[in-house]
């Protein structure tokens, strides 16, 4: 697949920042997962597999994986997967609301590119390390190799239809992990509704919020007028720095429930602000990730 002039600036830099991280992290990860289960990427042939499901072929399969007595049936091609190949997948989802877009400054990157070069640094290092990845919510299934790669940021860096603040719950194999990567500022009971669902499948996953440095501070002063990104009602405030002290105790209590419901599903969850280094970020996001590839 070529990769237009749009997609290689944000593919080049996705793969520089994850080849700024400590190698040794990654050759450590991989080594312990050879010890406990073989060497982790290469899927288990044999009895005991589970059979999970008839999926349509992708160019980024080996042609190998065909079955060609369920593709004799019809005009398509189909693979056959396993539930234990499924559940040693990474599905990756990224917030596409209006909000995204924004930034307090000029000099910052907006959330929604953040996001995206996060979700997209984290690809480049699973798929290096042989694992299998898809976007949630897309009809493509997880698959590793270059292709993916390619694949991921041309969809990411081209015209998305707007999203959900969260991902809509799908029938994900036992033990599979997602990572949502996006403001999370969506009420906790909603949040709580999607990981409970997930969970209830057995689904594994990380939580990283990302917000701009403004969003927590609040640091304006007299008369701002805050207009909505998605549809709500613009509000005057008089004195902002009246409302600062309870501002911020909300959202740190907002942060807090994000990490109380990680917390009691066994997931992960980590707070990301704009204006701070991308690297810290995805070296814990990969970790968090990892820890569960290598179990």
């Amino acid at each position: 697949m070529a990769t237009s002039d749009r997609t290689l600036p944000f593919r080049q830099r996705a793969e520089a920042l994850a080849a700024r991280l400590p190698p040794l992290l990654a050759a450590a990860q991989r080594v312990a997962a050879t010890v406990a289960q073989g060497v982790h990427g290469r899927r288990r042939i044999g009895t005991g597999e589970a059979f999970w499901e008839f999926r349509p072929y992708d160019p980024a399969d080996p042609a190998q994986k065909i079955d060609w007595r369920q593709s004799a049936k019809s005009q398509n091609l189909y693979v056959r997967e396993t539930e234990w190949e499924a559940a040693q997948s990474l599905w990756l989802w990224h917030d596409r609301t209006a909000s995204m877009a924004w930034r307090s400054a000029p000099t910052l990157p907006t959330k929604r590119e953040r996001s995206d070069l996060l979700t997209l640094a984290l690809a480049v290092l699973l798929v290096r390390g042989g694992e299998r990845v898809a976007l949630l919510g897309s009809d493509r299934p997880p698959a590793s190799g270059s292709a993916v790669l390619e694949r991921l940021a041309t969809t990411m860096s081209g015209q998305q239809p707007p999203g959900s603040a969260l991902p809509t719950p799908q029938p994900l194999p036992r033990f599979a992990q997602v990572v949502l990567i996006g403001d999370l500022l969506a009420p906790l009971d909603q949040t709580q509704a999607v990981v409970a669902a997930l969970l209830a499948r057995g689904v594994r996953g990380h939580l990283l919020q990302v917000l701009d440095p403004a969003e927590e501070a609040l640091p304006y002063d007299g008369r701002v007028r805050f207009a909505g990104l998605e549809g709500e009602d613009a509000i005057l405030v008089p004195r902002v720095e009246d409302l600062r002290p309870a501002y911020r105790v909300r959202m740190q209590a907002h942060r807090d429930g994000l990490a109380a419901i990680a917390r009691a599903a066994g997931w992960s969850y980590a707070c990301h602000h704009t204006d701070r280094p991308p690297q810290a970020a995805l070296l814990t996001l990969y970790a968090a990730v990892s820890r569960h590839l290598t179990a």
